[in-house]
């Protein structure tokens, strides 16, 4: 490794009231979304001796603890803003010091039904499970499939049951798959403890069957209420689809964990092989260095010293290929290598970041991504020079590394720079985004002059500057809204925004997930490409 650098702190060029209040907007979206279905099915949720999903969360975890949520503004904005955070709460906590991860449906909207982002960010979940061999503890209280959205819940591979088959895999790999069941689980909800090792219900409200009241009746025209039909007690003492009968919520949670407790010896948070050593002061918060202005050039280097341990960040290659920034770091004591963007990527960087990947590769040092990405560079020169077949490179790079790769959206990330930099198409561990984030093909400017170029060319000179005008008005409304860190996040392109200045924190919860679990130890070269 090359000698640690001085950190040479610049003064910000941001203007931090606009950070400010991109993150003042984040917190009360993030307020809204944590309050449900709002007051009237809250109210009637706490009638029905009901726990909200956020407190049973909280009890299970160790306390004092983090909790790192996972999308919680899944489907902002969709469906008339009656699904806030998809109608489930999803991320990882420490239980027994133990990390697992939580699956808890939210029964204050729709009755906790699954909606297609439900699906997906009930899918995301298991998947980040799988891949960092966490423990799932489901929190159920599930009305199934909602019906009118049917089509897109149900068939498909990536569907409902696609969950189901997640569940059986990762309990034939020995994830221990635990359920508590809080409230009615019908139709496929059934199946989620069903698929379950070991399960737990609360009397009096927990219930599962395949056919509620309702569709017995109409099926074989029996009539049946729906305790006996599914209830704690038969399933416990019964059928055996159920281990446990608990009293009350407190009850169920309370042996949640004691099995947790009883697991054996699965896989811990590993200590970091250094001290944490927090940033130097003078860096400033990495918000003072957020790039808002997306067109004007920020400060990376500055961004990154103010979020690695003591603000050191040993570069690589600091004199060739400029406009990417890769070095070596710490952060909360866990080694990573950290690529971040300073301009467009030309065939000079893309070889430099594909000769860094392939160093942390064979070193076995998570990745980090910093993005804020035009693209890479276009043109004659840029063309000559083979910039398609070293964009590929650094492609091929990230697409094979084997460690953990994580990315966050600092700023913009346009066409495949966002491959380039391991956008959600190349499985990063984590990736989340900040409120002043943008993700498109490309830019508002730059898609609405490349639709109006094509319409004057398709209509050679046809076209009255009043139509190119309102064409260019239409394309760079569609490209800001569709470019939006919210729109991104409503739809799971991202597992969250968060906060610049939590970033540091949440990525330390990242690389602690990783850091002690078996390495490929396979053969790694490396390439001077």
């Amino acid at each position: 490794m090359a000698a640690i650098e001085t950190p040479d702190v610049k003064t910000p060029t941001t203007e931090p009231l606009a950070i400010e209040t991109l993150v003042a907007e984040l917190r009360v979206k993030h307020a809204a979304a944590s309050q449900g279905g709002g007051e009237k099915f809250r109210t009637r949720h706490a009638e029905r001796g009901k726990w909200f999903v956020r407190e049973r969360i909280e009890f299970t975890l160790d306390p004092g603890t983090a909790f790192l949520e996972l999308s919680p503004l899944a489907a902002n904005g969709l469906y008339g803003g009656e699904v806030p955070g998809a109608g489930i709460v999803t991320g990882i906590g420490l239980i027994h010091d133990r990390p697992c991860m939580i699956i808890a449906n939210d029964a204050t909207v729709k009755g906790g039904s699954f909606f297609a982002e439900t699906v997906r960010k009930h899918a995301r979940a298991q998947e980040i499970a799988q891949e960092n061999r966490l423990p799932v503890i489901y929190l159920v209280d599930c009305g199934g499939a909602f019906l009118p959205e049917q089509d897109r819940v149900f068939p498909d591979k990536d569907h409902f049951g696609g969950a189901f088959w997640r569940q059986c895999q990762m309990s034939a790999q020995g994830l221990p798959q635990i359920s508590v069941v809080f409230g009615g689980c019908t139709a496929g909800g059934a199946y989620i403890p069903a698929l379950s090792d070991q399960v737990i219900m609360v009397r009096g409200t927990g219930r599962i069957h395949l056919g509620g009241p309702p569709i017995v009746k109409a099926a074989i025209n029996e009539i049946v209420d729906g305790e006996t039909l599914g209830g704690a007690d038969m399933h416990t003492g019964v059928s055996g689809v159920s281990d446990h009968v608990a009293a009350d919520e407190e009850s169920a949670l309370r042996k949640l964990r004691e099995i947790v407790a009883h697991l054996g010896e699965g896989r811990r948070i590993a200590p970091p092989p250094l001290a944490p050593v927090p940033p130097l002061p003078t860096t400033g918060d990495p918000s003072a260095h957020a790039p808002v202005d997306l067109k004007r050039p920020a400060d990376m280097r500055a961004l990154i010293r103010s979020m690695v341990d003591g603000s050191q960040l040993s570069e690589f290659k600091p004199d060739y290929g400029a406009t990417l920034i890769a070095g070596f770091a710490h952060i909360h004591g866990y080694p990573v290598g950290i690529l971040a963007n300073d301009g467009a990527l030309f065939s000079e960087s893309s070889l430099k970041g594909a000769h860094f990947i392939e160093l942390c590769d064979q070193r076995q040092i998570p990745l980090l991504f910093l993005q804020n990405i035009t693209g890479f560079m276009v043109g004659t020169a840029a063309e000559r020079g083979g910039i398609a077949k070293h964009s590929a490179k650094l492609v091929y790079a990230v697409s094979n590394a084997r460690v953990p790769k994580l990315t966050v959206i600092v700023g913009g990330s346009y066409g495949a720079g966002n491959y380039g930099m391991c956008g959600r198409g190349f499985r990063p561990r984590f990736l989340f985004s900040w409120p002043n984030a943008r993700i498109a093909t490309m830019s508002p400017d730059v898609a609405s002059t490349v639709v109006t170029e094509l319409r004057r060319a398709s209509l050679k000179g046809a076209a009255s500057e009043a139509d190119i005008t309102e064409l260019d008005r239409r394309t760079r409304a569609q490209f800001e809204e569709q470019s939006d860190p919210y729109y991104a996040t409503a739809r799971l392109w991202d597992d969250g925004i968060i906060e610049p200045d939590q970033t540091r924190d949440v990525l330390g919860l990242c690389l602690a997930l990783s850091a002690g679990e078996a390495q490929d130890t396979g053969p790694r070269p490396v390439y001077r490409m």
